[in-house]
């Protein structure tokens, strides 16, 4: 069973987890740098409250994953920075990740999700369009996403 707690993105096991998704990605997409000018924003000022979050999901108290909330406007967020360890995937736990992405940002007053992946993360966008999201235009400028998807929550 997955325990998730608030985290920052920028210190402790959250920092830890965001650094080795950044780190993966690059892997992925030769060298793209997710904090780079061209990429939407997801840092400290973002994921960190009080219109953000990052959750934590810890296994034996051990973390495993996390993911992000970022305020888009009033009514709209968008779920940034989940990842799992390689350890622990192939268990269902980035579903189990995204349904908790999805509770805290009803807690925080959100009605609509947004997310976005890439071409080289087809797993990504298959969990995506059966958790309900459907495709939506690039809402966030991302030069390297090919799919865009939205919930309502």
């Amino acid at each position: 069973m997955i325990q998730f707690q608030e985290g920052r993105v920028d210190e402790g096991d959250g920092g830890r987890l965001v650094a080795a998704m950044r780190e993966e990605i690059g892997r992925i997409y030769a060298g793209l740098d997710l904090q780079g000018p061209d990429m939407p924003k997801a840092g400290p000022q973002e994921l960190n409250g009080p219109g953000g979050s990052l959750l934590v999901g810890y296994e034996e108290g051990v973390a495993i994953c996390c993911g992000g909330i970022k305020r888009l406007d009033g009514e709209a967020c968008e779920l940034k920075r989940m990842y799992v360890i390689p350890e622990a995937r192939g268990r269902g736990i980035a579903r189990v990740l995204l349904a908790a992405l999805e509770e805290r940002a009803r807690e925080l007053g959100y009605g609509i999700a947004r997310l976005d992946t890439g071409p080289k993360q087809p797993g990504a966008q298959r969990l995506y369009e059966s958790a309900g999201y459907a495709a939506i235009p690039n809402f966030n400028g991302n030069p390297v996403a090919t799919f865009f998807g939205e919930k309502r929550l």
